[in-house]
């Protein structure tokens, strides 16, 4: 059994925004935690930040940090969760492709979830480099010059990737040793000019996990949704009708002017 206290003393960031999959967040911070590390949420502000679970709303997390007052030097590792708008939200912010440029640029570990792997591409930091990510963004990654494999979790060096939120079991796996410094078991990348042509192919289907929920997800019929547009006009017309008969009243109720003539 690994020793449970393996990340003893070591301080992992963990950037996020709005938007980020929940179980690709609560679960390795756990884990982390139970490692023994130290893990401070970084996110674009203060407070506490919407999580999803896919495409649907999940909990408020809290924050321990805005990434204004967030300093590379002060972590061991870097962790980014995946998820369709946290990692859009964070490649559109300078000061988080800052931070994941300094802690790059520190040679420290940084993993990679999912969607968030575009920050990874926003930051000019994915050519040359072997990674998984969500087979969506998959023509993103390789235009940026990276090689994409269709694994669960794919080492590179002092890069950790996983492919989405099926894969957050495999990811936690390899994450405590991979933050321990543990030598990677993956070969070494390709060099960069090979990167697109050894990427594998693109999936013929759309992957399981958004499409299976979204089938159950209720959508209103026609005649539901003229209902609510009659309700509409019935509320607007009945309020119009309410403030006429008020001003009537008022009309009615006042006393007649003074008759002024001689």
């Amino acid at each position: 059994m690994e020793n449970p206290q393996l990340l003893d003393g070591k301080r992992v960031a963990v950037l996020a925004a709005d938007g980020v999959e929940q179980a690709e967040l609560v679960t390795p911070v756990a884990a982390l935690k139970a490692a023994g590390a130290e893990v401070v949420v970084i996110a674009l502000r203060p407070g506490r930040i919407r999580a999803m679970h896919v495409h649907q709303s999940a909990d408020l997390l809290r924050v321990d940090q805005a990434i204004g007052d967030a300093v590379a030097t002060d972590f061991d590792a870097l962790l980014v969760p995946g998820g369709y708008i946290g990692p859009d939200l964070l490649r559109q912010s300078g000061p988080a492709r800052d931070f994941l440029r300094q802690v790059h640029a520190l040679g420290q570990p940084i993993a990679l979830m999912s969607q968030a792997v575009l920050l990874l591409v926003s930051c000019g930091l994915a050519g040359g480099r072997t990674v998984t990510a969500w087979p969506g963004v998959r023509d993103d990654v390789v235009n940026a010059g990276a090689t994409w494999r269709n694994h669960d979790v794919v080492c590179d060096g002092k890069l950790l990737t996983s492919r989405g939120p099926q894969d957050t079991a495999a990811l936690v796996q390899a994450l405590i040793p991979f933050f321990a410094g543990a030598p990677p078991l993956d070969p070494p990348p390709p060099p960069l000019s090979q990167a697109a042509a050894q990427s594998d192919p693109p999936q013929e289907q759309p992957s399981e996990t958004p499409g299976q929920p979204l089938r159950w997800l209720s959508a209103p019929s026609v005649g539901a949704m003229l209902s609510l547009a009659l309700l509409g006009v019935g509320v607007v017309a009945a309020n119009r009708g309410l403030r006429k008969k008020r001003a009537d009243d008022t009309e009615a109720q006042a006393p007649p002017a003074a008759d002024t003539a001689h």
